[in-house]
């Protein structure tokens, strides 16, 4: 069941990229509208959050593979940049995520890491989806990072092609920026919260360096807002800090993961 609904799911979120790609890059070759281009949107997020959640209602415990909360952080970020994008000129964003996401789909569907299952109980899970949220918020704003720094790239070659020619023009990308790694910020100080609450041990020998490194990255985006409200810090700076900040961030949690799952505890 499970293999057949990742092949679904997959195709489904394919045959969205394309008629994204179609609607943005050629829309008087294939006219496609946007309530269309929604459903099918919407259709790809229902399948893959069913993929994430079918393990879940079978053992009534939540798995923190690295695959696992990828797949789920990656599910999120494209929920949130579908409600997004219905007010917001965030479409073009989909075309850079949806490839980045189907081989984790695939992989993650064909290799199960066993990893420890954690009872959602006790205020865990309230920090663990706030957390998500956090890293799949601050994800887009470093995607937006990403696709702004090319965008600035040509625009100051005076060479603007490809997909950059779709894009809202540079000053709106900045501000949705800002607006992305503000909200992210929220997320990540009720996430760092509610860790220090609810969670034994938050310092501990076993999460202390996620702790640490989420704090440093707490630190940097709030360092960079600042400098953006009081030095008009904006371009290549706004740009690195927001990279560095979501270094921290990825580090923090993915980083470690991937360590102890594929490298310490296959040797």
């Amino acid at each position: 069941m499970i293999i057949t609904l990742m092949l679904l799911t997959t195709l489904i979120w394919l045959a969205t990229w394309i008629l994204l790609y179609l609607r943005l890059r050629k829309p008087n070759l294939v006219p496609i509208s946007k309530g269309f281009l929604h459903s099918l949107w919407f259709i790809s997020l229902a399948l893959h959050g069913a993929l994430i959640l079918i393990p879940w209602l079978e053992s009534h415990t939540l798995s923190l593979s690295f695959l696992n909360t990828l797949s789920t952080v990656f599910w999120l970020s494209s929920f949130i940049l579908f409600i997004a994008q219905l007010s917001r000129p965030l479409e073009p964003l989909g075309l850079f995520i949806i490839p980045l996401m189907l081989p984790v789909i695939i992989i993650s569907s064909l290799y199960h890491h066993q990893a420890a299952a954690l009872p959602l109980n006790n205020g865990l899970g309230i920090h663990i989806f706030l957390s998500l949220l956090a890293y799949s918020m601050l994800a887009l704003a470093a995607l937006q990072a990403l696709v702004l720094a090319a965008q600035n790239r040509q625009l100051h070659n005076h060479q603007p092609g490809g997909l950059i020619k779709i894009l809202p023009p540079l000053q709106d990308m900045e501000a949705l920026l800002f607006g992305l790694i503000q909200v992210g910020l929220f997320l990540l100080s009720l996430g760092l919260i509610s860790g220090f609450i609810y969670l034994d041990g938050f310092f501990g020998k076993q999460v202390a360096h996620k702790t640490i490194l989420s704090i440093l990255a707490w630190i940097t985006f709030s360092t960079l807002l600042f400098g953006h409200w009081r030095y008009g810090w904006r371009g290549r700076i706004a740009i690195r800090w927001t990279l560095l900040g979501f270094t921290l961030l990825m580090l923090a949690f993915f980083g470690s993961k991937f360590v102890l799952e594929y490298l310490i505890h296959s040797t």
